[in-house]
């Protein structure tokens, strides 16, 4: 903001009687972010009008909604907690601040990794950004690369399920990233007959990504072999605490409720018995995650893939591990792959500079060294490398995890992960705005008629929250004396408006998510996207640039579970459609 603009700005607050806070986003992205309380801004926030209830303007409920337009404030459940703030603040370093190889108080980072740091996937707390070209040190590149096999959607088994593009010196990452290619092509016809115009004459164009990566990217032992590659973007981590606390019970009768019009993932739903299949609650070998209620765990709910059903083992939590490869005390193991580890070991150049610099104690190589001879260096580098599972985590301890100074103590302790699942939890959904505004209550109206809300359902209160407690979590309480199941921020009983179903859809694109199935997206905050982290780029791989270009996708083919809602879409005028998108800015 220039100086005249500022004083500008600073002069009308002044006339209205407001105060304005401005502050630096300290979010390492250089993102301004207004912090100004929304109720002293807006005479109108908070107040039910004949389209809006009250409640609307707090879309994550009293307990999960900020005043402040970030992405990054926590929630006042968050105060509800002991020490909570303090707690949340730490949490909040290890997402934003970088991991290194020794160094306190994030150390750990490798041996092979996605991400040096959480922030990088996630500007400003959001979205990731599209991207022309693969480069994991890119802030604002949330693309995590999706490698599998096309005829049974599996992923290969040759390099992680979130391959890995950097390694320390000296191994050599699982996939060099300079060979990764990212071409964005135009779609010239829409195969479902959709004009690419609108009837008042205005055009829209919709693009999308097609990713190869060569054989000879692939530093592993075998190399993969009849792949394809798709891309998956992070999505704003925000009241994701507020997902976690809707019930099982509320989430399988939607699922119900819309096996009667479509389709659903047969991986998730069964159909002839008209509930969840087995697979649709998680359960993870690595921790006591396996009977959340009954004999299962909870409802898958997280991710496009819906492959995550607690948030403490949810997409972040999962994250905090696999993208720095950073251990704790339920997973002293690596990230990592047989394939990789085989090629490690049998590389010369790798022997050679362990055999040089992996001698002293003090050197993080020395776990790899063995007795100093070619044929040791190599057994124990394939040995270090390839322990990638709880059965094997034991030979991991016996060589000091991943360097000698760590000294068989956890790289992340109970305390950190504690504090980094508060932060996480209690991150807040921003305000509602301008819900006072004329067109933004047509556009609510329009977005309903046409029949969006069939899968972004506005509303859903959630239960009691009684969450999972991971084994870490568990630890870290029995030792500070806490009771487990009110350690974390919790929202009970909270109206939300996150516009998701929470069920997984069909839209039929090209070049598709893998497997078709992606989970409707929360809609909630992501009007402030542009402002927050500089881009708006929407669905799974930033292909849609604009609201208009989300909204036309979901009608490139006439198979689309919303073909049917984009056609109602294009027979607006121009001010209608101008309308929804105002709205969709709005909540």
């Amino acid at each position: 903001m220039n100086k005249t603009n500022f004083y500008l700005f600073a002069l009308l607050g002044l006339l209205s009687g407001l105060t304005l806070v401005s502050c630096a986003d300290d979010n390492d992205n250089n993102v301004e972010k207004e912090t100004y309380e929304l109720a002293e801004k807006e005479a109108a926030f908070g107040k039910a009008n004949e389209v809006f209830t009250a409640e609307e303007w707090y879309p994550g409920g009293e307990l999960g909604t900020t005043t402040k337009r970030s992405y990054s404030a926590a929630a006042p459940a968050v105060d509800k907690i002991a020490d909570g703030m303090t707690s949340f603040k730490h949490g909040e370093d290890f997402f934003e601040h970088l991991y290194t190889l020794n160094t306190e108080p994030r150390k750990g980072l490798g041996p092979a990794w996605v991400r040096s740091s959480c922030i990088h996937c996630h500007p400003g707390y959001g979205h990731g950004k599209r991207q022309e070209e693969y480069r994991a040190n890119e802030i604002g590149n949330g693309y995590l690369l999706v490698i599998y096999h096309p005829e049974n959607n599996a992923y290969i088994s040759e390099v992680t399920g979130m391959p890995q593009t950097q390694a320390m010196e000296p191994f050599t990452p699982p996939i060099d990233e300079n060979q990764i290619k990212i071409e964005w092509k135009k779609v010239e016809e829409m195969p479902s007959g959709l004009a690419m115009e609108f009837k008042d004459g205005e055009s829209y164009e919709l693009i999308y990504p097609e990713v190869t990566i060569p054989q000879s990217a692939f530093n592993t032992n075998p190399k993969p072999e009849n792949y394809e590659v798709r891309l998956e973007s992070t999505i704003g981590i925000y009241g994701t605490g507020l997902l976690d606390a809707i019930t099982d019970e509320d989430l399988e009768e939607q699922w119900r409720k819309e096996a009667q019009f479509v389709e659903l993932n047969p991986a998730m739903w069964d159909k002839e018995n008209n509930t969840f299949t087995a697979s649709a609650y998680y359960s993870a070998p690595y921790n006591d995650l396996n009977k959340h209620r009954g004999d299962h765990g909870p409802v898958k709910r997280f991710t496009y893939a819906m492959t995550r059903g607690s948030l403490q083992d949810g997409a972040g939590a999962n994250a905090i591990w696999n993208i720095t490869n950073v251990t704790r005390s339920d997973r002293h193991w690596l990230y990592s792959t047989p394939a990789w580890a085989k090629a490690q070991s049998e590389d010369q150049n790798v022997i050679n500079y362990i055999k040089e610099n992996g001698a002293s104690e003090e050197s993080l190589l020395h776990p790899y060294y063995a007795d100093g001879t070619n044929e040791g260096i190599a057994e124990r580098v394939n040995e270090i490398l390839g322990v990638t599972s709880v059965a094997k985590k034991e030979t991991f301890e016996k060589y000091l995890f991943k360097g000698a100074p760590y000294n068989n103590k956890e790289e992340m302790s109970d305390q950190d992960y504690y504090d980094f699942m508060v932060w996480h939890r209690g991150l807040a959904v921003p305000a509602a705005r301008n819900l006072d505004d004329a067109d933004v209550q047509r556009g609510k109206q329009l977005f309903a008629q046409i029949g969006c809300t069939r899968c972004h359902r506005a509303s859903w209160t959630t239960g009691n929250d009684d969450y999972w407690v991971d084994a870490s979590i568990k630890a870290y309480c029995q030792e500070k004396g806490l009771d487990p199941k009110n350690s974390l921020p919790r929202f009970v009983n909270q109206t939300i408006w996150p516009y998701t179903d929470m069920v997984q859809h069909r839209l039929f694109m090209k070049n598709d998510i893998r497997t078709g199935w992606c989970r409707t997206t929360p809609l909630w905050g992501r009007g402030l996207s542009l402002r927050l982290t500089g881009a708006e780029d929407r669905l799974h791989d930033c292909r849609a640039r604009n609201e208009i270009e989300a909204i036309m996708w979901h009608g490139y083919s006439a198979e689309s579970d919303a073909y049917k809602t984009v056609e109602n879409f294009m027979k607006l005028e121009k001010a209608d459609r101008d309308a929804v998108v105002k709205f969709l800015r709005a909540i």
